[in-house]
């Protein structure tokens, strides 16, 4: 193994551009090693300490080199540099990470691991305690998501055949005991605009005394609905306006300044009973009667909704057509005016963009998602409208992610079912899809 003598560390990375054949993209390629051979080295062989921002890499000796340790290097480069070998598990030094050692481990599945006594906000561990390096791209990314379900409301509303009350009931019992921390449980508006929500008042005295830390907001367009929702024993409420103009005469039957000022006293009237309040901003990226929206025009809405007294600001994708390059210039402009701890996004998956629109906002820091169980839902005034994004598909990703939610995968996936045998139709996750037919396929071959 002499030939592994001069190894140093551009030998092992490889070029910025390409994945490093390990599972992660490498976030820091010096920009010059100099010679790759150390005429001064006792040993002759090179760590990977002490990497070099810009000047370039320091070249330094293994402490206490050996042939074994050698050996090992040479296997790692063998894998970085061809992407198909499999190599041994393999320990070489690493770099230092607050003044102590890591021992990095490449293992032949293909993943990179990293064992440290301190955690960190880019690393995850796996059920071994090992810490996994994220990919550079997935780096920033929030620790811990909150779902906001908002399947019995938004997404039963479009519903053509009466859902029963007790079917409702049922479907946001279920949902809590999955683990989710919020569920919109229903919707105080006139049951002329939606008849499948009429039976508001009832599906509210019959949650208000679940035993479960879940919290179930309702939504309320005016006073009358707030009065109304209060009276029931709602203990949180959410209202909704549009960055559309035209989309709020058809929605709410009234002007966006008109529907600020409507809940402004909403607001008002919460804050001196110290009910929270949520904030949806709907058409956030186009609207079916305007087309597409400003950034600026959002901006401007939900800054005005944060200033009145809402608590949190979900911005609605309400025809579902946003894409990241839609997505992120219209984030960019709302976290300028509104703190991004206060946002959440609210996709509809008709064009199949709603889960990489929320990896590009958890890349940009929000860290709340609503999403609907079965992918239920569509809006009643946006016609072509699919439902939201599935709330099964949004928990896969985050488990991928390594990213903390609290909710039982498998338990929503039984009440996707549950609710889809009730309204006589398939689930629109995939994921619920997939784990189904995995579950049948077991079962044949028994």
């Amino acid at each position: 193994m002499a030939s592994v003598g001069g190894l140093c560390e551009r030998d092992l990375l490889p070029p910025q551009t390409e994945p490093s054949g390990l599972g992660i993209f490498w976030t820091r390629t010096p920009r010059s090693c100099g010679t790759s051979s150390f005429g001064a080295s006792s040993n002759g062989a090179c760590s990977m300490d002490d990497r070099e921002p810009e000047g370039g890499c320091n070249a330094r000796p293994f402490d206490g080199y050996s042939e074994e340790r050698a050996e090992r290097l040479a296997v790692l480069r063998n894998h970085v540099g061809t992407k198909s070998s499999t190599p041994e598990m393999s320990r070489v030094r690493a770099p230092r990470k607050g003044g102590k050692r890591h021992h990095n481990v490449a293992n032949g599945n293909g993943s990179l691991w990293i064992s440290s006594q301190d955690g960190d906000d880019s690393e995850n561990c796996n059920a071994d305690g090992m810490k996994r390096l994220r990919p550079k791209l997935l780096r920033g990314l929030p620790s811990y998501v909150k779902i906001v379900e908002v399947g019995p409301r938004d997404g039963l509303q479009n519903e053509k055949s009466t859902v029963p009350t007790s079917v409702k009931v049922e479907l946001i019992r279920r949902l809590a005991a999955s683990g989710l921390p919020v569920v919109e449980a229903t919707s105080f508006v006139s049951p002329k605009w939606v008849p499948q929500l009429g039976d508001a008042k009832d599906v509210m005295s019959d949650v208000r005394y679940c035993k479960s830390r879940c919290r179930f907001p309702v939504l309320t367009p005016n006073m009358k609905g707030f009065e109304a929702a209060v009276e029931a024993g709602a203990k949180e409420v959410a209202f909704f306006t549009a960055a559309s103009e035209s989309f709020c005469k058809a929605n709410i039957n009234c002007s966006l300044e008109e529907s600020l000022a409507r809940y402004r006293l909403v607001c008002k009237a919460a804050k001196e009973r110290n009910i929270p309040v949520r904030g949806y901003v709907s058409c956030a990226i186009a609207c079916p009667i305007e087309g597409p929206m400003s950034a600026a025009k959002v901006a401007h809405v939900a800054r005005e909704l944060y200033d009145m007294g809402c608590y949190e600001i979900s911005l609605g994708d309400t025809i579902g057509v946003g894409t990241p390059g839609t997505v992120a210039p219209m984030l960019e402009a709302v976290m300028a005016v509104v703190p991004v701890e206060c946002l959440a996004v609210h996709f509809h998956d008709t064009y199949g963009q709603s889960l990489v629109n929320i990896l590009i906002a958890l890349q940009m820091g929000i860290s709340v998602v609503d999403s609907s169980v079965a992918g239920l839902g569509g809006c009643p005034y946006a016609k072509g409208a699919t439902g939201n994004v599935a709330t099964e598909d949004v928990l896969y990703l985050l488990n991928g992610l390594g990213i903390q939610h609290n909710v039982d995968l498998n338990k929503v996936i039984a009440v996707g079912e549950f609710i889809c045998n009730q309204l006589g139709r398939t689930s629109c996750s995939k994921t619920a899809v997939a784990e189904m037919g995995k579950l049948k396929a077991e079962k044949a071959k028994m």
